[in-house]
C-alpha cells in the first residue's frame, strides 16, 4: 500500500515535471523565433542568411547598418528588459502572495519612472544618469512603502493600498513635470513613459544586460524559496529558510532589473503584471514557475513589440500593445478577487 502511494506520487511528479520542462522549452522556441523576427522584419525583409553575414561582421550595403544598427538593439533590449520584467513582477507576486502586488501596480515602476522623468527635463541628462536615478528611486519607493505598510505587523493588503497612493503622487508629480518641462524635452520623455524599444543603442544596454545577469540568477536560484514564501513566514521558518535574507536579496534584486529594465525601455505596461499569471497557468503547480515567468516578459515585448509595427496601419509603442492586453486582465481579476473577498 505505502510503495503504491509513493508510486502514484512520484508518477504525479514526473507527469509535473514533464509540463514543466515542455513549456519552458515551448516558451525558449519561441522566444527565439520572435528574436528572429525581430531581426529579420522591417521596412526591409532581409533573407536569414544576410542577416546571419551582417551579425558576424560582414559589411552588406544597407544591411549592416539596418540590423547591427536598428534592429539587433531594439531586439536585445526587448530580450533583456521582458526578462527582467517577469521575473521581477513574478517574484512580487508570488512573494507577497497577492497577484495585485506587481511593480506596476504597487509604485515601483512609477517612482522609477518619476526620476528618469526629472533627469530627462529638469537635469537634461540620459543614458548612465537616468538609469542610477532610475534604480535609486525604485529602491526608495520600495523602503518607503514597506516601511509605510508595517504598522504593528506587516500587511500585504496595507502595502498595496499604501502602493496605489503612491503610484497616483508620482503620476501627478510626472504630469507636472511634462507641463513645466521645455517642449523639446517633453517628447523624448513621452516616448519614454509610453515603454518603447524605439531608438534602442547598443551603448545603451551595457547596464540593462550587465544587471541582468548579475541578479537573475540570484533570483533564479532563489525560486524553490520564493515558492516556500509563498507558504507563509511561519512554514518557511519551520522549513529552514532564513526568510528575512531571502525577501531582502529577493527584493532588492527584482527592484534593480525592473529599475535599470524601466530606465532602458520605459514602463512597458503590464508585462511583470501578467507574466507571472500566464506562467503559472501554463506550468501548473509543483515546480517554480520563475524561468517560464521571464519567458513570457519576453514574449510579450517582442510580440507587442512586432505588433505594434506591422498590424496596424501606423506603428505604435510595444507599451500601447501590452496595455491593451493587460488592463482587461487587471478589471477581471478585481472583479475576481472581490467577489471572494479578497479587497
Amino acid at each position: 500500500m505505502i510503495n503504491e502511494s509513493l508510486e502514484f506520487i512520484m508518477a504525479g511528479r514526473r507527469q509535473r515535471q514533464r509540463r514543466w520542462v515542455l513549456v519552458t522549452g515551448f516558451l525558449a522556441v519561441l522566444s527565439f523565433i520572435l528574436c528572429g523576427a525581430m531581426l529579420l522584419l522591417g521596412s526591409t525583409i532581409y533573407p536569414v542568411k544576410d542577416v546571419f553575414r551582417a551579425l558576424t561582421g560582414e559589411q552588406l550595403q544597407g544591411v549592416s547598418f539596418a540590423v547591427n544598427t536598428i534592429r539587433l538593439p531594439r531586439m536585445l533590449a526587448g530580450l533583456f528588459a521582458g526578462f527582467a520584467f517577469g521575473l521581477a513582477g513574478n517574484t512580487f507576486q508570488t512573494m507577497l502572495r497577492n497577484p495585485l502586488a506587481n511593480p506596476n501596480v504597487i509604485g515601483i515602476t512609477s517612482g522609477s519612472s518619476a526620476a528618469a522623468v526629472f533627469c530627462i527635463i529638469i537635469l537634461h541628462t540620459s543614458g548612465g544618469v537616468v538609469s542610477i536615478a532610475s534604480v535609486i528611486a525604485g529602491l526608495a519607493t520600495v523602503l518607503f512603502i514597506y516601511l509605510l505598510s508595517r504598522g504593528k505587523a506587516f500587511s500585504v493588503g496595507r502595502l498595496i493600498l499604501i502602493g496605489i497612493g503612491l503610484q497616483a503622487m508620482l503620476d501627478a508629480m510626472i504630469s507636472y513635470l511634462l507641463l513645466v518641462g521645455a517642449q523639446q524635452d517633453i517628447p523624448e520623455a513621452l516616448r519614454w513613459l509610453t515603454g518603447s524599444l524605439n531608438g534602442a543603442q547598443m551603448h545603451e544596454l551595457p547596464p540593462l544586460v550587465a544587471t541582468f545577469f548579475i541578479f537573475a540568477p540570484i533570483v533564479i536560484l532563489l525560486g524553490k524559496h520564493l515558492s516556500i514564501l509563498e507558504l507563509g513566514e511561519q512554514s518557511a521558518a519551520s522549513l529552514g529558510i532564513d526568510t528575512d535574507k531571502t525577501r531582502i536579496l529577493l527584493i532588492v534584486s527584482s527592484v534593480i532589473m525592473i529599475a535599470v529594465a524601466t530606465a532602458t525601455t520605459g514602463p512597458i505596461a503590464f508585462v511583470a503584471f501578467l507574466s507571472g499569471p500566464i506562467a503559472k497557468r501554463l506550468v501548473g503547480v509543483g515546480f517554480s514557475n520563475v524561468i517560464p515567468a521571464g519567458l513570457v516578459g519576453v514574449n510579450l515585448v517582442l510580440g507587442g513589440d512586432l505588433i505594434g509595427q506591422f498590424a496596424f496601419a501606423y506603428r505604435y509603442p510595444v507599451g500601447i500593445i501590452t496595455g491593451i492586453l493587460g488592463a482587461p486582465y487587471l478589471i477581471l481579476l478585481l472583479i475576481r478577487m472581490n467577489r471572494k473577498g479578497e479587497l
